[in-house]
C-alpha cells in the first residue's frame, strides 16, 4: 500500500482507502457487528489506513462500529466523517433523503455527536456531505475555521452528492482551498472527474480528489453480471437497468486493461483512478476479505501506461462508439438536463 497527504494538510491517507457506510447500512447487503468490525480490522491489516464514513449512515451506527473496530490503532489511521443531514429530527424512510441542516450551530453539534460516537476528540477529516453552493456561506467557512483552531479537525472537505450537486459545488471547495472532494468517478463516469482535474490544474490547487464508486455500481469489478438478481433495497437496484445494459457492452471494450494473473479488471478500475495525480485516495465499496484483498493490492500495482490512459480516453470521448438512444432521454431530463453519466448515478444524497 502507497500513501499520500491529503491537500496540504498534512493528514495522509492509503492510496485505496474503506467506505464505512458499508457497515453501518443494509443497503450492499447486511452483516451483524461481529462481521463488520472484522472486516474493519482486516482492512487496517492490509494496509489501509483512510476510512471513510458519515453521522447519517445507519443514523450513527457507522461512526459507533469504526469507533470500536479502530480504537486500539487511533494514532496509526485517518478518520474522515461528514455532517449535514438533520436525522436527529426526522426518521427515514427507505433510501429516501433527508432534510440537510447546514447552520453552523447544528453543525457543531452534529461534530460533537459524532466525536463522541467515535470515541474521539478529534476526527482527521470533517466534510460536508451534499452541500449546495447557497449553503457554504461564509459563517459556514468560518465554523470551519474554528474547528481547526479548536483541533475538533484536522482537515475540510466536500462530498458531493449526484442529484443535490456537482460541478459549481466541487469548483466552490476548490477555490475555497478545500483539503478534499468527494465525488462519484470512475472509467464509466468521467465528466465531473475531468472537470474538477481542470479546475485544479487551472488554479494551481492543493485540493485533493476522493473518488468513490469506482467500479461503476458492479460493473467494472463484475459484481453486477446480466445474470445478476438485486436483491430489494440493493442500492444499486435505482440504476436503469438500461444504464447497466450499456455498461456491459462498454466493459468488453476495456478487456485490454486486464493482466492474467497480474490485474484484475476491478483493478485497473482503481489505478486509473490513482494515475490522476490530485487523486489522493480511492474508496470502493469492499463487501468481503476477498474484495479488501484484491483491491487494496491496486495500490502496489504499475500505473497506466500512457498508451492505455490515451486509449481509455479515445473510447470515452466517443461514447465507447454504442447507440444511446436508448430510452436513457427521460432520465436525463428526470434529473434537471445532468450528463447521463452522472445521473444515473446512486441517486440517494446520502451515499
Amino acid at each position: 500500500m502507497r500513501y499520500t497527504e491529503l491537500g496540504d494538510s498534512g493528514v495522509e491517507v492509503s492510496e485505496v482507502g474503506f467506505g464505512a457506510w458499508v457497515v453501518g447500512t443494509d443497503w450492499w447487503g447486511d452483516r451483524s457487528e461481529d462481521d463488520a468490525l472484522e472486516m474493519i480490522q482486516y482492512a487496517v491489516d492490509q494496509g489501509i489506513t483512510y476510512f471513510d464514513t458519515g453521522d447519517v449512515y445507519g443514523h450513527g451506527r457507522s461512526e459507533e462500529l469504526l469507533g470500536k473496530a479502530l480504537s486500539e490503532v487511533r494514532d496509526e489511521v485517518t478518520v474522515a466523517t461528514k455532517v449535514g443531514y438533520d436525522f436527529y429530527n426526522n426518521p427515514q424512510a427507505g433510501h429516501g433523503e433527508l432534510p440537510k441542516e447546514m447552520e453552523p450551530e447544528y453543525l457543531r453539534e452534529a461534530v460533537e455527536q459524532s466525536l463522541e460516537r467515535l470515541g474521539v476528540d478529534s476526527v482527521d477529516v470533517l466534510q460536508l456531505h451534499n452541500a449546495n453552493v447557497e449553503e457554504i456561506t461564509p459563517d459556514v467557512l468560518e465554523l470551519l475555521d474554528e474547528l481547526e483552531e479548536e483541533g475538533l479537525i484536522d482537515a475540510t472537505g466536500l462530498a458531493l452528492g449526484p442529484s443535490i450537486g456537482w460541478l459549481a459545488e466541487g469548483d466552490l471547495a476548490i477555490e475555497k482551498e478545500f483539503d478534499s472532494v468527494q465525488l462519484v468517478w470512475n472509467v464509466l463516469e468521467q465528466e465531473v472527474g475531468n472537470h474538477f482535474l481542470e479546475t485544479i490544474g487551472r488554479t494551481d490547487s492543493s485540493t485533493s480528489l476522493i473518488p468513490r464508486v469506482p467500479h461503476s455500481s458492479g460493473i467494472l469489478n463484475e459484481q453486477v453480471t446480466p445474470d445478476t438478481e438485486l436483491g430489494e433495497g440493493d442500492h444499486r437496484g435505482f440504476r436503469p437497468d438500461e444504464w447497466y445494459e450499456t455498461g456491459w457492452e462498454k466493459l468488453e471494450q476495456l478487456r485490454f486493461l486486464e493482466r492474467d494473473g497480474e490485474r484484475t479488471m476491478g483493478q485497473a478500475a482503481i489505478i486509473w483512478l490513482l494515475s490522476h495525480d490530485p487523486v489522493a485516495t480511492v474508496t470502493p465499496t469492499f463487501r468481503t476479505t476477498d474484495d479488501i484483498d484484491e483491491w487494496a493490492a491496486a495500490s502496489d500495482l504499475q500505473r497506466l501506461t500512457n498508451e492505455e490512459m490515451a486509449r481509455i480516453d479515445d473510447l470515452y470521448a466517443n461514447g465507447f462508439d454504442i447507440d444511446r438512444d436508448d430510452g436513457m432521454d427521460a432520465l436525463r431530463s428526470s434529473v434537471g438536463g445532468e450528463d447521463i453519466e452522472s445521473a444515473g448515478l446512486d441517486k440517494l444524497a446520502a451515499d
